[in-house]
């Protein structure tokens, strides 16, 4: 049978690897019994008793997913957001204007070398400890892939598209949302894709300094307490969450670019 055209194979299989993968690990834990490396039965019974033991009334979820990772979602789509517009809106501008791009290019290339980490303390000098801070940290790592993949995605458009734009004078205005920005969406969409993941790292990462609350401080807590199933079950919840904001971003994303599909023959 071909996975291409079953659905069902398509969507079974990934739960056959998944199951595997616990399977392994149930079974690695319990013949090696170690402190550090607690089994999946115990991690997944911690998951329910701090994530999912809340009242009928919250549809079960425990204290912890409002105290814990809804303050972590909320920055972290709040720091996506903001470095997705401003990385569109630049690479658009550096894109269309070849001497911007002059201007600005060694710039981008000495603050794009730059890791997160290193900017931490400079940021928690400017901007304190509070939700600000974190959510400028996540805006700045998730900045430059989504601006460098638009940059891209714009200097690439096919020149006759334009030269036809400009015989039939079609105004700049027009041309931007007609052309340009579908020809780029493709490129756009892989850097939104790319900033997502860079997204969660740096949300962690930003939670394990100065915070009091998030699932990064979570881990870290409990790796402090040597409460290694709580930790164990953050770093679950943690890619949980990831899984689920990509699937989001995937669906979004074929839903926009089904005519790009179409185009290259992939539907």
């Amino acid at each position: 049978m071909n996975a291409r055209r079953s659905p069902l194979l398509r969507f079974a299989l990934p739960l056959v690897v998944l199951a595997a993968v616990i399977g392994a690990w149930q079974l690695g834990t319990s013949l090696a019994p170690s402190f550090f490396f607690p089994t999946a039965t115990t991690i997944g019974e911690t998951i329910v008793e701090d994530y999912f033991s809340g009242p009928p009334a919250y549809l079960f979820l425990g204290e912890a997913v409002f105290t814990q990772v809804v303050p972590s979602l909320g920055r972290l789509l709040a720091g996506w957001a903001i470095g997705s517009i401003i990385g569109v809106v630049l690479g658009f501008a550096i894109g269309l204007l070849p001497r911007l791009a002059g201007y600005v290019d060694p710039v981008l290339q000495f603050l794009r070398s730059m890791p997160p980490p290193v900017i931490i303390p400079l940021y928690l000098v400017l901007f304190g400890i509070g939700d600000g801070m974190k959510i400028l940290f996540i805006a700045t790592g998730v900045l430059w892939p989504i601006l460098l993949n638009t940059i891209d995605g714009v200097r690439n458009v096919p020149p006759t598209q334009l030269d036809t734009t400009r015989i039939f004078r079609i105004g700049i205005a027009d041309r931007l949302l007609r052309v340009v920005l579908p020809s780029a969406a493709p490129k756009i969409f892989a850097g939104l894709s790319i900033g997502m993941a860079i997204a969660i790292v740096i949300m962690v990462l930003s939670e394990m300094v100065a915070a009091t609350n998030g699932i990064g401080f979570l881990i870290l807590q409990g790796q402090r307490g040597f409460r290694l199933p709580e930790m164990w079950a953050g770093v679950v919840v943690l890619g949980v969450l990831g899984f689920l904001l990509n699937s989001v971003l995937l669906f979004i994303e074929h839903r926009v670019l089904t005519w790009h599909r179409r185009s290259k023959g992939l539907i």
